[in-house]
């Protein structure tokens, strides 16, 4: 049995307090991940709340994991022990339905999520399937790279899974955890990138990001002036948004597709879909396989989120800078024993 030391939510919304439990026998392609970093995302402080009504406590949240590997199950011969390796959303899936046979994994009907029902990174040691423990490139920073494995993919995929083209104009709505790291991949893909923010303190930033053009999206008359202008709209927000705006700012065939959660029906208008056969998409992360291109990407084009780092016995510290909205970019939490 292997001891873990971790931070946990007893109840809904209740603040993270010291919590122990135990790992039961390692799968044979499993690994254990002895924690340095963990990333704090949206989605946990969702989890804490139980706002998407799945979340079961006692919840240790952390889903951007970048540690040691410190054990492995006698069947994994792809990481060896001492290998320093990532992980995300997805702890696990089957491996043999046809989703993950065509090497979509993330899109798995039975994929094991890294904080929904188990316990996750906010915590000296983490376990996953094999598959989903991706390997870090040597030339990225540890400290830095746990968000690249939740906020990095989620933003990465689309551009692969929507074939966005280094010639296409493109959108992006939200310069916060996720967006910031959108503009940095679509500028670096080649692509004329336009930021969309409703904080005009933000342009300076976001063309040091990666903008070429900064928008204030509060701005109607500015907005109005980009009818047809897009080839391709990632939305990053998870708030309700003008919908008409942004879907006339697309062109003939242009897309817009949202990694944002949303937390109301996206009321998308008929006409102007049909007549410039436009298209309303969304994705989840993304495969092992493109995790392990966005990292080769990163390494290639020195693309590393905005961090600021906490300890992670200031838990509850780092929890509430990011809600209050403060966080740029992204909040990291450091173990024990790993440099701030």
């Amino acid at each position: 049995m292997t001891k873990v030391n971790a931070y946990a939510v007893t109840a809904q919304g209740a603040p993270l307090t010291p919590f122990e439990f135990t790992l039961g026998a390692l799968g044979a392609e499993q690994v254990d991940i002895k924690v340095e970093y963990c990333g704090i995302c949206h989605s946990d402080l969702s989890m804490i709340q139980n706002d998407w009504g799945i979340s079961a406590y006692p919840l240790v949240p952390g889903h951007e994991v970048v540690g040691i590997v410190e054990a492995v199950g006698v069947e994994v011969t792809t990481l060896k022990i001492g290998q320093r390796v990532g992980l995300g959303w997805f702890s696990g899936s089957c491996m043999h339905c046809h989703t993950c046979m065509s090497g979509d994994h993330n899109l798995c009907a039975t994929a094991e999520q890294t904080i929904v029902a188990r316990h996750g990174g906010f915590a000296d040691r983490v376990r996953c399937n094999v598959e989903w423990a991706i390997a870090l490139p040597d030339a990225l920073d540890a400290k830095a790279a746990g968000p690249l494995f939740c906020g990095g993919i989620t933003v990465f995929n689309p551009i692969v899974q929507m074939n966005v083209k280094p010639t296409d104009r493109v959108g992006v709505i939200g310069i916060g955890g996720l967006g910031h790291l959108a503009l940095q991949f679509l500028n670096k893909w080649g692509c004329d990138v336009t930021a969309f923010t409703s904080s005009p303190g933000k342009e300076a930033e976001a063309k040091k990001l990666g903008a070429h053009h900064v928008v204030n999206s509060k701005d109607s008359a500015a907005m109005a002036k980009l009818a047809g202008s897009f080839d391709f709209i990632l939305n990053t927000t998870n708030v309700s948004l003008d919908w008409n705006s942004y879907i006339n700012a697309l062109k003939p065939r242009g897309r817009f597709h949202t990694v944002g959660v949303i937390p109301e029906p996206i009321p998308v208008p008929a006409f102007p879909i049909i007549a410039q056969q436009r298209s309303v998409s969304g994705s989840p992360l993304g495969s092992p396989a493109t995790i392990q291109d966005m990292l080769e990407f990163c390494t290639r084009h020195s693309i590393a989120p905005v961090i600021e780092t906490y300890a992670m016995k200031d838990v509850n510290k780092a929890i509430e800078h990011l809600h209050s909205g403060k966080a740029r970019y992204r909040v990291v939490l450091a173990a024990q024993g790993a440099a701030l």
